[in-house]
């Protein structure tokens, strides 16, 4: 990551993204994003309400596919997306320092609160990630309340946790504990016989099937699953983990204007409420939340959550990595 041309190294030549089944519309603007089909779709059509005159493509993968088709792009001469928006913050601090972004400090940041904010205004967050604890109601009656409570018997081989080399929201997860807890947690969790699963939304669905007790989840994933009538609970412990997910315009961008309002959307309140009703934290505390969200309010979970150095993250990320395998190897 740090290096970005070993992206391109890869996909130049495996050619796979460089022929990815996306055309952007000549003239469109274009969204590259780590967000949900449904989050974007809804997104697109409130955007396009207040913008009739723009047209918008976006082109969806994880952020290391995304990352990895920019750099091929970059490579072949150019890049196609206007804006960036996904999760690995650590990706916007590397953008930024190779001098891809362009600064544009919208009138609605005013209002984002979150993590970290760029001085310079190459990215801003958008999207405040949050991940807690999802429990099976039908194995757990007593929710637990605390991280440590999922060292206690009642979850004794039946913790799961994603495979943080598989997915760059478990990473995040594993090094906040790590940070705050120490290496003692995760020694505990093996000791306690928790499992490394496989990506964030197999953990989850495991514990919805009753094959884990409790798990370490993604909001939004969470919030799906019970909205499907999954018998889940969602624990928010007084330590929040955040991983806000930033978005940024492209330096070579050919629809600079275009690309400023779509920020300018996505940070207002309207794009915010979107956010909101997908299941994940919107970055606006005077957004509403849904009803029936398990959601901590905007401004107390930023109060409580982890402060991790998304910078610096990267530079320990191998050897956490093979840490953590080595405790709790799947």
């Amino acid at each position: 990551m740090r290096k970005f041309y070993k992206y391109a190294f890869v996909v130049l030549l495996l050619s796979l993204l460089v022929s990815a089944p996306f055309s952007a519309a000549a003239g469109s603007l274009t969204v590259y994003t780590s967000m949900k089909e449904a989050l974007m779709g809804t997104l697109k059509e409130g955007f396009l309400k207040a913008h009739p005159d723009v047209e918008l493509d976006y082109y969806i993968a994880g952020a290391g596919k995304i990352m990895s088709k920019i750099a091929s792009e970059r490579a072949a001469g150019g890049v196609l997306a206007d804006v960036l928006w996904h999760s690995e913050t650590p990706d916007f601090f590397d953008l930024k320092r190779e001098g891809l972004l362009e600064p544009y400090v919208s009138p609605e940041a005013r209002h984002a609160e979150s993590l970290f904010s760029d001085p310079d205004g190459c990215f801003t967050p958008a999207r405040n990630g949050t991940l807690a604890i999802a429990y099976n109601t039908d194995r757990i009656k007593i929710p637990p309340s605390s991280w440590k409570d999922l060292l206690e018997p009642y979850y004794k081989d039946a913790f799961g946790i994603a495979d943080p080399s598989l997915s760059g929201t478990a990473f995040g997860s594993v090094a906040a504990l790590v940070q705050t807890f120490g290496w003692e947690f995760f020694e505990g969790c093996r000791a306690n016989g928790a499992h490394a699963g496989q990506g964030s939304g197999q953990v989850v669905e495991d514990t919805a099937q009753g094959e884990l007790a409790a798990c370490i989840a993604v909001d939004y994933i969470v919030a799906d699953k019970i909205r499907r009538g999954a018998p889940l609970g969602f624990v928010f412990p007084p330590e929040v983990i955040m991983l806000p997910s930033p978005v940024a315009i492209m330096k070579d961008s050919k629809n600079i204007e275009d690309a400023r309002k779509f920020v300018d959307f996505l940070l207002s309140k309207e794009g915010q409420a979107i956010i909101a009703e997908s299941g994940s934290l919107p970055v606006r505390s005077d957004v509403p939340l849904p009803k029936d969200t398990l959601l901590p309010k905007p401004h107390d979970a930023v109060q409580r959550a982890i402060r991790l150095d998304f910078e610096k993250l990267v530079e320990s990320k191998e050897e956490t990595l093979q840490r953590f395998m080595k405790l709790l190897r799947p």
